[in-house]
């Protein structure tokens, strides 16, 4: 029975990601995103892990889908697609782009925090506390590192959403 909700809720996951990709209509692939969403939770809860579900639910459903929409409704669709993103040859940003990539693969490859080492193993009384204490000890850096990436997103949107005054 697991195994059925779990292909079926899979295959509508890999679809749903599908029509992100293929839509033409922006909204459309949002709202393909919040299903493809909505399937990942509930192969969460299909494996006994209702925080990260919640969690999914919480901060992408809500919080990112939000912004995404509301960066969808502000920037006017039709002109934006008229403008090239990167104006001029697109060489030196295709060889940036390779770079950074084999640097992020070497990074990960020869890091000692990608280890295969299991994680300790934590008692279920005290697991937020537990995991509240690693995020803000353990891994501070790569949780501020993402609440400055969403931050300048937030900032893009509101640059690329504001009318030229000009």
């Amino acid at each position: 029975m697991g195994q059925g909700f779990f292909l079926l809720f899979a295959t509508v996951c890999v679809i749903a990601a599908l029509i992100v990709v293929v839509a033409r209509n922006p909204v459309h692939s949002a709202l393909a995103l919040m299903a493809c969403f909505l399937q990942i939770s509930a192969i969460f809860i299909l494996l006994d892990a209702p925080l990260p579900a919640v969690i999914q639910i919480f901060v992408y459903v809500g919080a990112i889908m939000v912004l995404f929409l509301f960066v969808i409704m502000m920037i006017d669709v039709r002109e934006a697609v008229l403008q090239r993103f990167l104006p001029g040859p697109n060489l030196p940003a295709l060889v940036l782009l390779v770079l950074l990539g084999i640097e992020m693969i070497a990074l990960v490859f020869w890091s000692s925090r990608f280890s295969v080492a299991l994680p300790p193993a934590i008692s279920s009384g005290d697991t937020v506390r537990q995991l509240s204490t690693a995020l803000f000890a353990d891994y501070l850096l790569p949780f501020e590192t993402a609440s400055v990436i969403l931050l300048a997103a937030l900032v893009g949107a509101i640059v690329l959403a504001r009318k030229d005054e000009r």
